[in-house]
């Protein structure tokens, strides 16, 4: 029998959880066997776990689980060092050269488990089976709203915390913006999941906006469109071949753009377009100011659904869980070809 172990999530601000009770319930009446851990933080309480009749363990138990579980979480473990012997279902970020990436790596290599990294759970075709792209594009799109706003009141954004719905989010920002003519925003990437989510907030809010994807983006740049507008959206994965939108003398020309929202958030990818800035940025501090004069900053937050945790939860763990449900047969489909990725980078460890 298949054990799935739900972790809880022990990185700060991340209230998000891939399956919700009812998908505990269908698991379970598929016939496997699935533990949830407790948890002082996610969005949907434990209460509604427990009464699918799922075994509960303590929070952040994983490490003691039974060797043949397949420990479920979405954000990174704990960087102690530690050797994984598990088979982890995570968002590992391990395979675009990020130097933590490689620590991970290494970690699963003297344990001896597994990474079946979410970001390549991919169909026959290559496509994502499950996502949070559209959640993190309307969130992106809202925290770059918030920073352009607090450049108009003279300074620069501050802290973001969660919100208990949209409704709740969108009444914010129009008190936030409604001082001030809205600005122009440029997305690119703009027939995705994450950015028609960054479209659809920008719209809500009455945020007139310029939506590109592959078609205007296939000349390669440069592209002085981003610098035109008052806020730049990037919806695109860093990956080998992508174009470079915002290149380092965009810290210097002349420009309109005063807040890039890199929402795809690689920055130290060596494929990342945003060439601009080199960390993430994180709930505390949301903007880093990259330039003066005119001013320019960045928003990169590696965790945006978290802001709307419960919506985000829920549409993530409807899409993924037919793919859960096959966890059965790991040398086939979804995990197999997660499997074999992951073979071809520890092998290069």
């Amino acid at each position: 029998m298949t054990h799935i172990w739900v972790r809880a999530e022990q990185r700060p601000n991340e209230e998000r959880v891939g399956i919700t009770p009812q998908g505990v319930a269908a698991m379970l009446a598929a016939g496997f066997q699935v533990t949830v851990e407790e948890s002082s933080v996610r969005a949907i309480p434990i209460d509604g776990y427990r009464a699918t009749g799922c075994a509960i363990a303590a929070e952040n138990s994983w490490p003691d689980a039974p060797r043949d579980a397949i420990i479920f979480g979405l954000k990174e473990l704990p960087e102690d060092g530690t050797p994984l012997p598990h088979r982890h279902i995570l968002f590992g970020h391990a395979y675009k050269g990020q130097p933590d990436g490689q620590t991970l790596l290494r970690r699963f290599k003297a344990g001896g488990g597994t990474l079946y990294d979410i970001e390549y759970l991919v169909d026959e075709s290559g496509r994502r089976v499950a996502a949070f792209g559209y959640w993190a594009g309307y969130a992106g799109a809202a925290v770059a709203l918030k920073c352009w706003a607090a450049q108009q009141r003279g300074g620069i954004a501050g802290p973001v915390a969660k919100y208990t719905g949209k409704q709740a989010l969108l009444a914010d920002l129009h008190a936030e913006l409604a001082a001030y003519p809205r600005p122009r925003a440029l997305v690119i990437g703009a027939l995705g999941r994450v950015g028609t989510g960054a479209a659809d907030l920008c719209e809500a809010l009455g945020v007139a906006v310029t939506k590109w994807d592959m078609a205007e983006t296939a000349q390669g740049g440069p592209f002085p469109e981003v610098l035109a507008h008052e806020i730049f959206l990037n919806c695109i994965l860093a990956r080998p071949g992508a174009p470079v939108f915002a290149p380092k003398t965009a810290l210097t020309d002349p420009r309109a753009l005063s807040v890039i929202g890199d929402i795809a958030c690689d920055p130290t990818s060596d494929f990342s377009p945003i060439k601009v800035y080199d960390r993430a940025t994180d709930w505390a501090a949301p903007a880093l100011r990259v330039a003066e004069n005119p001013v320019l900053d960045v928003t990169a937050i590696d965790n945006l659904p978290s802001l709307l945790p419960v919506e985000s939860s829920e549409d993530f763990a409807g899409l993924l869980l037919p793919s859960l449900l096959e966890l059965d047969d790991l040398a086939a489909g979804v995990w197999g070809r997660a499997k074999t990725l992951f073979d071809t980078h520890i092998a290069k460890i």
